[in-house]
């Protein structure tokens, strides 16, 4: 990577108690290739949900990192991600996002697929010699397939640990998405797709951002203080922290002032509903304790799991992921999350909580997309070379406010962007031999 160096992207000193990114990280197309090949082809990737799939024969067609992927569940029962992309010629062999089929057939020259990925029909398959082989020419499946808690995540490093060891503390917080149901989680029908003009890294500082709340959502609070959800004062008091959960995970774990039970924004459902949430945490408690119970019903979380999945569990479940395009382009997915046995009332309810907030035309992401399309084009001004992200950084137990979390992915995006991988690192040169080209 000519004229390109990444050991002084980030000023990390803390004895001072300073951390700072250089702005060159948001417009540098150069460091957007570099991010794909050492971040985006190395760390395990959000694909999708096992109950998008519920049934065989069921898939979802995506692109992942760029990658036109299938999401499928084959005949045997088995959730796969196949590469979409015929291993004849290269057409794409699914042009449908979802539905259920027991083949895919390539459009070019009809090579049928099962919805495992066999071949199973070659028109003309007499013309190829004894050495055709159609196990060799089966749909390609990604390197690294492997699911925690129903959320299938893929990775295009063949030596990559586990997932379970990727995720690390962040296991802690999908289980108490997850213990919100006792039969299981499922991805409501429906994706919510948008863009904005703005590099990928401020939406994964903005998710996890306490700070901005108040100055940027205030339409927002106002309507929860006029509707009686909340006052203005109870902001201001919101008890939790951030944490960093490892290999640049991190969450904000706070007590909303609103009140909660089960990702369902309490005051949304008024006095009828009281006995029913009752009964809620008293089975939760059953299940597992008092002190875990608590933490499933009553506290909010904003998790984001290193690079671009962020799981905002608030006033509803919202699963978020985004890809870049362009060093000031991202395109975004976000789908709510929801118990399976609620009712369809209580479904109504936290649909409409999840677009009122949380919805590309809700109360918060049009206030956030303004914001983070207003940082890149104040980056035009190339004469301020550091974005500061220092708050709370001398503070011994960070704030939901404080920016831990957003240093936590900052720290973990140098490391792989000054870490070769193994596979790449120079071997000394041996008498007689010479380095590969």
């Amino acid at each position: 990577m000519e004229n390109l160096s990444f050991e002084n992207m980030i000023i990390d000193d803390r004895d001072a108690g300073l951390f700072r990114v250089n702005r060159r990280t948001f417009t540098d197309p150069a460091i957007l290739a570099f991010e794909r090949e050492r971040i985006f082809e190395r760390c395990w990737i959000y694909a999708g949900h096992e109950s998008e799939v519920p049934k065989p024969g069921d898939f979802r067609s995506r692109r992942v990192v760029g990658r036109p992927i299938i999401l499928a569940r084959g005949d045997d029962g088995q959730v796969r991600v196949l590469l979409n992309t015929c291993p004849h010629r290269g057409a794409l062999v699914c042009r449908e996002q979802a539905g259920s089929a027991r083949s895919f057939q390539c459009p070019y020259h009809a090579w049928t697929f099962n919805n495992c990925g066999e071949l199973v029909g070659v028109p003309g398959e007499d013309a190829y010699s004894p050495a055709f082989d159609r196990r060799e020419r089966s749909l390609v499946q990604a390197p690294r397939v492997e699911s925690y808690r129903g959320f299938v995540f893929v990775c295009f490093d063949p030596a990559a640990e586990s997932l379970v060891d990727y995720l690390a503390g962040a296991k802690e917080y999908l289980d108490l998405v997850c213990d919100q149901s006792e039969v299981g989680m499922e991805i409501v029908h429906g994706t919510q797709s948008y863009s904005m003009r703005a590099n990928w890294k401020l939406l994964v500082e903005n998710s996890i951002d306490g700070y901005h709340a108040l100055p940027t959502h205030q339409r927002y609070m106002a309507f929860l203080a006029e509707t009686g959800g909340m006052d203005m004062q109870s902001v201001t008091r919101l008890w939790g922290a951030a944490k960093a959960l490892g290999n640049g995970h991190a969450v904000i774990e706070y007590e909303p002032p609103w009140g909660r039970v089960v990702a369902r924004w309490a005051p949304s459902f008024g006095e009828a509903k009281k006995a029913e949430i009752t009964a809620i945490q008293q089975r939760l408690e059953a299940r597992f304790g008092a002190e875990w119970a608590y933490r499933v019903a009553q506290t909010s979380r904003n998790l984001a799991i290193f690079p671009n999945l962020v799981i905002n569990d608030i006033m509803s479940i919202t699963v978020r992921t985004f890809f870049p395009v362009a060093p000031d382009y991202m395109e975004v997915s976000a789908w709510a999350l929801a118990p399976q046995e609620e009712s369809a009332e209580d479904r109504a309810t936290r649909l409409d909580n999840f677009l009122t907030f949380l919805g590309p035309g809700g109360f918060a992401t049009p206030d956030d997309v303004e914001m983070l399309e207003s940082c890149q084009k104040g980056f035009a001004n190339r004469e301020v070379r550091w974005s500061d992200i220092s708050r709370g950084m001398k503070r011994e137990h960070p704030k939901t406010n404080d920016e831990l979390q957003m240093q936590t992915f900052w720290r973990q995006w140098n490391t792989l962007m000054t870490t070769p991988p193994a596979s790449q690192k120079i071997r000394p040169v041996r008498k007689g031999t010479r380095r590969a080209a």
